[in-house]
C-alpha cells in the first residue's frame, strides 16, 4: 500500500505532515474536508486527491482561484513524489513513502495587493493582512494572519491535535 502525505512548512520552518486517505482525501474551508485551510481563497470544497492502486493525481473541483501543480494550473494531474502543489496560499510537497526524503521548505512571495484583493471586505480581515503582510512575506504566513482575523471557530490545520 502507498503512504502519501502532503507536506507545508511554516513561515518559522516548522514542518507539518497531512497524510492522504487511502482513496479520496477532500481539501477545502468546508468543515466537512479531510484538510481544512478556514481561509477565502480556499474554495469550500477546493481540490481532491486520490490514490489508486500506485497511482496519485489531483482534482480541482471548480475553485475559483485553482490548483497548481508545480506552477502550473490544472484540472487534473497526476502527482509523482516531490511535485509541489498549491492550494490558495498553501505551498504542499507531496511525499510518497518518504521519498523525496530531504523536503525543504517551498516559498513563494506574496505581494500585498494580491493579497488585498484575495481577501473580501470583512471587519478586521483587512488591517490584519496590511498588519502581517509585506513584501517579503511568503503565504503560510499570510494563511496564518487570516485565519487568526476571521471571526469563526475553525479547525486550524496547522495545529496536530485537531487532525
Amino acid at each position: 500500500m502507498i503512504e502519501a502525505n502532503l507536506v507545508m512548512f511554516r513561515s518559522d520552518g516548522e514542518r507539518r505532515d497531512f497524510p492522504l486517505n487511502p482513496k479520496l482525501t477532500c481539501v477545502g474551508r468546508k468543515n466537512d474536508c479531510d484538510i481544512r485551510i478556514p481561509v477565502t481563497e480556499v474554495s469550500r470544497r477546493h481540490a481532491e486527491f486520490t490514490i489508486d492502486g500506485n497511482k496519485i493525481s489531483v482534482k480541482d473541483l471548480g475553485s475559483s482561484n485553482g490548483t497548481f501543480v508545480n506552477n502550473k494550473r490544472v484540472k487534473t494531474s497526476s502527482l509523482a513524489a516531490g511535485d509541489h502543489v498549491v492550494i490558495g496560499p498553501v505551498v504542499f510537497t507531496l511525499q510518497i513513502n518518504g521519498e523525496p526524503s530531504d523536503l525543504r521548505p517551498v516559498k513563494t512571495k506574496l505581494k500585498r495587493h494580491e493579497a488585498a484583493s484575495a481577501v473580501p471586505e470583512k471587519q478586521g480581515a483587512s488591517s490584519a493582512v496590511d498588519a502581517a503582510i509585506d513584501d517579503e512575506l511568503d503565504p503560510i504566513s499570510a494563511l496564518e494572519a487570516l485565519a487568526s482575523s476571521a471571526d469563526q471557530t475553525a479547525i486550524d490545520p496547522f495545529d496536530d491535535d485537531d487532525l
